[in-house]
């Protein structure tokens, strides 16, 4: 496809995202200066929920990396797939995506945070299995669904308990809830669903997987958005259930464990890109780490270190994808030599794989120098910390020289650098790494700073220089393990690569419990659904007799006087002598048609007492469905074979009647209570000044049990479309 030919309309989600990162942009010296805008609609005022909003500090951090990384994601998804004609799906997913980020990021209502939640698990699943034609994309993508989604149900449950404990669905009003007894349960849940979310360990395997999704893709999955949803969560809720030791031991050891299993695994990895979703993995780890240590150095540095992480992982992403467009592969030993043919690729992505080995004076060196001073108390700490460090330096080094130094060597016959839309982004992403590394004070006012006092803590004082001292010593020896690490890369991944299948994982008990889910549901379906109409039904109607003669039992019959029964007319005894006199029938007959409109009797019966009672649309539909079951089974009994005559099936007979029974005694029963009118009253007083209708049954349908129709009405169409697919289908 030629430029002429390419549609402009591509680039208007990247330009509208742009938009809104101007937007959020203008509200950073206001936020800076402790302000908080608000807004709030009216959602469910009769539940007390609303959709609202709130920028602080965070939210606002958050907002503008979500907007800005997703204009230039958009620019860059606009040119890698020029061609393909995926391209409009792919940016509606990507912006519905951004939308639903950014909704959770801003909410201050708490069922409004959850449904933003529910989005991200949503539109990220369409995105990991965007090739949907390959096996291992749709595995990736299912996998990821299922652990983000119960990670969701976990953060329902939390939200409900929050907000019962807090007495508010605000998020700004929750308060500190660390003495509330229901905390250790509230905080047990937001952890399951902040680790499912952020790939934590041990559910941090589906991300390594969802590299399935195209590159860009990735690096807005890695770099701002879903998988920093969970680190958003803990900060977010850092004032209300943080600074306890149930915190601190439950955040620690997970995010130093993903830390070390991120960065050991990185090394093993061949492929570029994969190496990069590891060590995204190394980096959650270290932020969780870091929001469970607390303290005012600590979240600090959390939060510096998920702004610089946003922008080099964004920006090494990127350039992942340019190195394989231009040279053809993504695996670097079959990549050499590539500075002369694309330089423009190895000018981006050099300063971000800088920014991401901690070298001044790029912002990864602040953000470092924060991150040692934070765990330096701990020798421990400090010493996992400094390994996995190194081992994103060894990384660094591969993205930024395996591909470019050394001999020429690549799949592509004429390697180059790809188009202007594929360097911007990440060229744009590494000068603001470098920018704020520059300006570490700016970073301090405009972001870092709000970022740490809206997670409850005082800000700590960003700096290029801090001095000789144990942080500055542990940088020194970061770089110095890391070189010895990449001198030794290739060994190192043969050594891993011979390990890893003597090594548990995490993701073989997902696929036990996912296998013994699946054979579990089989065992179930086999035994339930044996393709037999009648036992459907034996089964239903044997379970409902269950339920109302329990029912009746635990709460007793209240008999209907009977002065009511002797009161009824001749006309009612007429209509209950024809439901008896066809249910006879049915019953005696031995032919199929006969049985058929002795039915087709019952159903006419009960439209006549719809008729004695004024429920003459009632009886209507009933007579008319009535009709056409009859007309219906009638006619699909002429083209069934010949099968003799009916026989008679105590069994069924013997349930029936105990069903009916009991459905009559039910109804006695209700007549023998004294009715109460408190909900008749209700619908008949709200029904105009809150619905906004005068026919009140119309209202209560569409209304006041809008949900129950909706879930009728889908039953409705469900069947229709199960029907037509049947009878569409000609089988001989």
């Amino acid at each position: 496809m030629t430029d002429a030919t390419v549609p402009s309309w591509r680039l208007l989600p990247a330009a509208a995202s742009g938009l809104g990162f101007a937007a959020f942009a203008a509200l950073v010296p206001e936020v800076a200066a402790g302000a908080a805008p608000e807004l709030s609609l009216p959602w469910v005022p009769a539940l007390g929920v609303s959709a609202a909003f709130r920028v602080d500090g965070l939210g606002l951090a958050f907002a503008l990396l979500v907007t800005g990384i997703g204009a230039l994601v958009l620019l860059y998804t606009a040119t890698y797939f020029r061609g393909d004609r995926r391209l409009r799906s792919l940016l509606a997913t990507l912006v519905a995506f951004e939308l639903a980020m950014l909704g959770v990021v801003t909410a201050d209502d708490l069922v409004t945070l959850f449904v933003f939640w529910e989005a991200t698990t949503v539109t990220s699943w369409l995105l990991v299995g965007f090739d949907h034609e390959r096996a291992a994309a749709r595995a990736a993508a299912l996998q990821a669904l299922v652990v983000t989604a119960a990670g969701g149900l976990a953060l329902l449950a939390a939200l409900m308990l929050m907000g019962a404990a807090a007495g508010t669905a605000r998020l700004s009003g929750l308060g500190a809830l660390q003495a509330d007894p229901a905390c250790p349960v509230i905080l047990g849940l937001v952890v399951v669903a902040a680790f499912a979310k952020s790939a934590q360990w041990p559910l941090h395997f589906w991300l390594p997987n969802a590299m399935a999704a195209p590159t860009p893709v990735s690096a807005y999955l890695h770099s701002a958005t879903m998988v920093k949803a969970g680190v958003y969560l803990l900060a977010r809720l850092s004032p209300a259930l943080g600074g306890t030791a149930l915190w601190q031991g439950l955040l620690v050891p997970a995010g130093a464990a993903t830390m070390l299993i991120g960065a050991v695994w990185a090394l093993r990895q061949a492929d570029l890109k994969l190496m990069l979703a590891w060590t995204t993995l190394m980096a959650l780890g270290l932020t969780t780490l870091l929001l469970g240590v607390g303290g005012a150095e600590a979240v600090t540095a959390a939060m510096a270190f998920l702004l610089v992480h946003a922008l080099y992982k964004a920006a090494l992403f990127l350039g992942v994808g340019m190195i394989e467009t231009g040279a053809g592969s993504r695996q670097y030993p079959d990549l050499g030599g590539l500075r002369r043919a694309m330089p423009a690729t190895a000018a981006v992505v050099a300063p971000a794989a800088a920014a991401m080995a901690g070298v001044p004076p790029f912002l990864g060196f602040v953000a470092k120098e924060l991150v040692y001073g934070a765990t330096v108390p701990g020798v421990g700490l400090t010493l996992a910390v400094l390994l996995a460090s190194a081992a994103m330096v060894a990384c660094a080094g591969a993205v930024a020289l395996r591909p470019f130094a050394g001999p020429a060597r690549h799949p592509a016959a004429l390697p180059k650098d790809p188009r202007w839309g594929l360097r911007l982004g990440p060229l744009v992403l590494a000068v603001l790494g470098l920018g704020f590394g520059l300006a570490p004070a700016l970073a301090e006012a405009w972001l870092v700073g709000p970022m740490a006092r809206a997670a409850g803590s005082t800000p700590a004082h960003l700096a290029l220089w801090h001095g000789v001292g144990a942080p500055l010593a542990l940088s020194l020896a970061t770089w110095a393990l890391g070189a010895a690490l990449y001198l030794r890369l290739d060994r190192l991944r043969a050594r891993l690569s011979a390990a890893e299948p003597r090594l548990p994982r995490a993701e073989a008990a997902y696929a036990a419990a996912f296998a013994g889910l699946l054979a579990a549901a089989r065992t179930v379906t086999a035994a339930t659904q044996t393709g037999r109409a009648t036992s459907y039904l034996r089964a239903s109607f044997a379970t409902l007799a269950v339920l109302i003669w329990g029912a009746l039992a635990a709460g007793g019959i209240a008999w209907p006087p009977v002065a009511a029964l002797a009161s009824a007319s001749f006309v009612d005894w007429a209509v209950a002598a024809m439901v008896l006199g066809s249910v006879g029938v049915v019953l005696a007959t031995r032919s199929r048609l006969t049985a058929i409109a002795a039915l087709g009797g019952v159903g006419s019966g009960i439209a006549f007492v719809y008729v004695l009672y004024g429920a003459t649309d009632v009886a209507m539909t009933q007579l008319f469905v009535e009709i056409l079951v009859v007309v219906f089974l009638a006619l699909a009994m002429v083209h069934l074979p010949a099968a003799g005559r009916l026989p008679f099936r105590p069994r069924d007979a013997g349930l029936a009647a105990v069903l009916g029974t009991g459905a009559t005694v039910a109804v006695l029963a209700v007549l023998g209570t004294p009715l109460d009118t408190g909900l008749s009253r209700f619908f008949e007083a709200e029904s105009y000044p809150t619905a906004h209708g005068r026919n009140v049954v119309n209202v209560i349908l569409v209304d006041f049990r809008g949900f129950d129709t909706l879930g009728e009405i889908s039953v409705i169409v469900i069947a229709a479309v199960a029907t037509i697919a049947v009878l569409a289908r000609r089988v001989r």
